[in-house]
């Protein structure tokens, strides 16, 4: 996925989850975070950020907070709905016959559906995405907050097993050079607890990594990720 209008600044603070203050071109900007994580580890005062200008009409705010550089230099993307647009173009190239975003099982709506109607690996899939930009010792860490929500999609996945489902868990990787994410149990317990659970049951537990950009996120390469969702590796 490709952003338009790309600037860089300066990040100053944030007031709130929704929106930062940063320095663009000699003038304090408010802009919004696409993400409601902490990123406590990236946006800090100074820091190299990068904006996308949309254009929307009647929008509170004119830029879009996309990408930050840590103080090791290492890219990070940190729009929370890119890994669902990077992850439904690297599905589009492995086979499925259906490929349904925003699928409804039960309760819970899930990022994908997905079918292949003959060969190896032909059933249902459901996947759910989730992005990763949190990096620690070169691995990557997910949450960096409590997700009640991520919990909840554990266990979906795990019921969907039951109905002769295949299903995964897709780590979006919104940075280089980190190809696997482990739970961050220091600041989720639970989340670590049904991640082992659904493993154990038979949920895909699958890396996407990615290459970063100012403007742009895309896949990177992902051969055990895309074995699994070929039924390879079942």
């Amino acid at each position: 996925m490709k952003y338009p209008n790309i600037v860089r600044a300066a990040f100053l603070d944030r007031p709130n989850r929704f929106v930062a203050h940063v320095e663009l071109a000699g003038r304090v900007e408010t802009v919004h975070v696409k993400n409601t994580g902490r990123c406590g580890e990236l946006l800090l005062p100074g820091a190299e950020v990068w904006l996308t200008e949309p254009g929307t009409e009647g929008r509170k705010t004119r830029y879009d907070l996309v990408a930050v550089r840590k103080e090791s230099g290492l890219l990070v993307n940190v729009d929370s709905q890119a890994p669902n647009a990077v992850a439904g173009e690297w599905l589009a190239g492995l086979d499925f016959d259906r490929v349904v975003p925003e699928a409804r099982y039960g309760a819970s709506r899930l990022d994908f559906f997905l079918e292949r109607r003959g060969g190896r690996g032909a059933g249902c899939y459901l996947l759910e995405v989730k992005g990763c930009t949190l990096e620690r010792g070169g691995l990557g860490w997910f949450p960096d907050a409590p997700t009640e929500r991520g919990v909840r999609h554990l266990r979906t996945l795990r019921q969907a097993l039951d109905r002769g489902w295949r299903a995964a868990l897709l780590f979006v990787i919104q940075m280089d050079g980190v190809r696997k994410v482990r739970a961050n149990v220091q600041t989720h317990p639970e989340f670590g607890t049904e991640l082992e659970a659904a493993r154990a049951a038979g949920v895909g537990v699958l890396y996407l990594p990615c290459h970063v950009e100012p403007d742009s996120l895309r896949a990177a390469h992902a051969p055990e990720a895309a074995a699994w969702l070929r039924g390879e590796s079942l």
